[in-house]
């Protein structure tokens, strides 16, 4: 039995596209790596999840959810909250798909 393969020569991307969920896993991949800086950025300046907490007016569960790298729900105001408590600015660019 010859079967042909339908991913056979497509890039990953496309192979998302035909799943549905390139989409989804773009916005969790971003979300994975800011949750990373932030937590980097935080060991180096030593801060704890409190601190954190402290600096950007919010609670801990919410230091939590910004750490979550799963959790995309994070919206643009905590996202810019989080950069200024760590002495950073978000920056956002449009870029040609």
């Amino acid at each position: 039995m010859n079967k042909k393969n339908r991913h056979a020569g497509s890039d990953f991307d496309e192979l998302l596209e035909e799943e549905g969920i390139l989409e989804e896993v773009e916005a969790r991949a971003l979300k994975r790596a800011f949750a990373l800086g932030v937590h980097d950025l935080m060991i180096k300046q030593r801060l704890t999840k409190a601190e954190m907490a402290s600096r950007m007016a919010t609670s801990r569960a919410a230091v939590n959810r910004l750490l979550d790298g799963e959790n995309t729900s994070v919206t643009l105001g905590t996202l810019n909250r989080a950069a200024k408590a760590l002495g950073r600015k978000v920056r956002i660019d449009l870029v040609s798909a």
